[in-house]
């Protein structure tokens, strides 16, 4: 079995994780109907402004279809509205409903629950920095290609024809 790396990127899905699975379960606790992962992003994504399916899509690294499948049965079940765009009447903007609001602000008395938690667990200092650290500006996104081509030997490409004369 392979060995975890303890690299940050990991650190932080698994934390991410954490604490999906903990607002989640208190959500249930509560009474709230549960969320499928992309449902819960797609409602932190709307408390951030952002409202346009195809930049719903964007920001949480899916495909429009996917996004929009997922509105649907939020619409369905009731936790959001899409209505027309005042900007471009033909474009949809995601609203959330007021099961919408309500799921969104038990979630809000959860994260803040699960922080002062975490700060009893871990200490003041400690949830302190990791806020500061989070909400740091980190930069434009860092690139690099390098690794990929040190680390694999390049696929030597077969070409094959569909069509040939053996076929007729």
């Amino acid at each position: 079995m392979p060995v975890p790396d303890k690299s940050l990127m990991r650190g932080l899905l698994h934390a991410f994780y954490w604490c999906d699975e903990g607002l989640q379960k208190s959500l249930a606790a509560d009474g709230w109907p549960s969320l499928s992962r992309t449902q819960s992003m797609i409602m932190v994504n709307l408390s951030d402004g952002i409202t346009r399916p195809s930049d719903l899509a964007r920001a949480i690294g899916v495909s429009r279809q996917a996004v929009q499948r997922t509105l649907v049965e939020m619409e369905r079940d009731g936790l959001v509205r899409l209505v027309p765009d005042p900007a471009d009447g033909r474009a949809k903007i995601v609203e959330p409903s007021k099961d919408g609001k309500g799921i969104y602000t038990a979630a809000l008395r959860t994260i803040a629950a699960m922080e002062a938690e975490l700060e009893r667990r871990l200490g003041k200092k400690a949830i302190s920095d990791l806020h500061r650290m989070l909400y740091a500006d980190w930069g434009p996104v860092i690139v690099t290609t390098r690794a990929r081509r040190s680390s694999r030997p390049p696929t030597p490409r077969i070409r094959t024809s569909r069509w040939r004369k053996s076929n007729l």
